[in-house]
């Protein structure tokens, strides 16, 4: 039997000249939504104040935070997680040579009550992740952990996988990710439903010389080891190949999915200075059958882009995700951000 279909409305709620921008990030703790960094133009990062988008109600403001010292220097292409209300930042790219930003393992915490933090990790002789841009990072609420995985650093790509413990202050790398090294990827924690444990489930990126599709790769904290979902990435079975996009755990009426969206499906002939074929479709992944379902629009939404940022928040109960700018087809940043729920 055929499963229901999953239809999607968009809505949007913001836009504005200061919110354009790419690679950027995109956070949610609560019901505030915070934008950190990104480029208007090619190579050159926007300032480092946060943009908060405020949900009270139905009532939604957005406003440009003070950037008060101590902040990180502006940087393109980082990673940011939210684990107890805390936003968590890796790296990136930055400074006048545009070359990965080198912290030493250290990594950036914010709260809006103490604002932003540097910290260094407890060992300085232990092993830390490189700095590195357009990684991909993802948080474990109930290992309490911070993933962070591939991405670009000085040269060539990455294939690793590290966890980041904000109690101990302590990094673990853990087995590289099968497949490809690649930049743009994505990654995001779910709970898999017979043993109930939390998995990391990564998807796409790019290899340096094609976008990459029709593998869900799959890390077992429990088993050390990570296995693959295959499946036909012809826009039918499966989403096609991309990078710069998106991979997020959402609930569609009480039930656990991954959900991808948009991204770049070929690159531009002008690398990071142009603009490639972007998507603009969505899908929905169902863990336990290990399918794919294409979300399907009842309201005309954002156009296609790749390099933007989403996460998921919570509305009135229900999981909503929020997406924000990009690079759209016509090498302009986009300003807008919308929600998508599903019915």
């Amino acid at each position: 039997m055929a499963p229901a279909p999953i239809r999607g409305t968009w809505t949007k709620i913001a836009g504005s000249d200061r919110l354009k921008r790419s690679s950027q990030n995109l956070a949610v703790v609560g019901q505030q939504v915070y934008i950190y960094g990104g480029e208007v133009t090619a190579r050159v990062p926007v300032d480092g104040a946060l943009e908060l988008i405020n949900f009270n109600g139905s009532t939604v403001t957005t406003s440009t935070l003070s950037n008060v010292s101590p902040a990180p220097t502006p940087r393109v292409g980082g990673a940011t997680a939210v684990l107890d209300g805390v936003l968590y930042l890796f790296s990136g790219r930055g400074g006048l040579a545009m070359t990965p930003i080198e912290e030493n393992g250290g990594i950036w915490k914010y709260t809006s009550s103490t604002g932003w933090e540097f910290i260094l990790p407890k060992h300085p002789s232990a092993s830390f992740p490189l700095g590195r841009s357009y990684h991909a990072a993802t948080a474990s609420r109930a290992e309490g952990l911070i993933y962070i995985h591939a991405g670009c650093p000085e040269s060539g790509r990455l294939a690793d996988l590290w966890s980041y413990n904000p109690k101990e202050n302590v990094w673990i790398k853990l087995p590289d990710a099968p497949g490809a090294s690649r930049g743009g990827s994505s990654i995001c924690c779910f709970e898999e439903f017979q043993s109930k444990t939390i998995n990391v489930a990564r998807m796409n990126g790019y290899s340096g010389t094609e976008e990459i599709g029709g593998i869900i790769d799959i890390y077992s904290p429990r088993n050390h080891s990570w296995e693959r979902v295959v499946f036909d990435p012809n826009g039918i079975e499966g989403p096609g190949p991309r990078s710069v996009g998106t991979l997020l755990t959402v609930r569609v009426e009480g039930k656990q999915y991954l959900f991808t969206m948009f991204g770049e499906g070929r690159p531009s002939p002008l690398g990071h200075a142009g603009a490639g074929r972007m998507w603009d479709d969505a899908w929905i992944f169902d863990i336990e059958e290990k399918s794919w379902q294409k979300v399907e629009w009842e309201t005309i939404g954002p156009a296609p882009r790749g390099w933007f940022a989403a996460d998921v928040i919570e509305i009135e109960g229900k999981d909503v995700v929020v997406l924000h700018g990009g690079l759209g087809e016509d090498n302009e940043r986009l300003g807008d951000v919308w929600l998508l729920e599903f019915n």
